[in-house]
């Protein structure tokens, strides 16, 4: 699936990883996206693949689909242990999360 963020009058694709090191189980992430992200029997969220199964491998990413580009910037800033990511995918610059210049 294409994966695309309106910006700049351009799309560009978008990947998203948590850092469990960092997460805090709040599970605020899956309230926001269940479709993205979802906690484990760990307590920790991850993110899921396009089978709706976890990425459980540390760094895995998943793309985020334009219809819920809204709902995992805002997991993003709302996660309390900052430790969700996006990213574009053509440069694997962070644009939203802890990392985000």
């Amino acid at each position: 699936m294409s994966v695309q963020q309106q910006a700049g009058g351009g799309t560009e694709a978008l990947e998203v990883w948590i850092d469990q090191d960092l997460c805090t189980g709040d599970g605020i992430c899956a309230q926001y996206a269940p479709e993205v992200f979802e906690l484990d029997t760990d307590g920790l969220a991850y993110v899921k693949g396009a089978d709706d199964e976890l990425l459980q491998e540390k760094g895995a990413t998943t793309p985020v689909p334009l219809p819920l580009v809204t709902d995992v910037i805002d997991s993003a800033k709302e996660c309390p242990g900052e430790c969700i990511h996006v990213r574009r995918v053509s440069d694997s610059v962070e644009v939203y999360g802890p990392d985000a210049g």
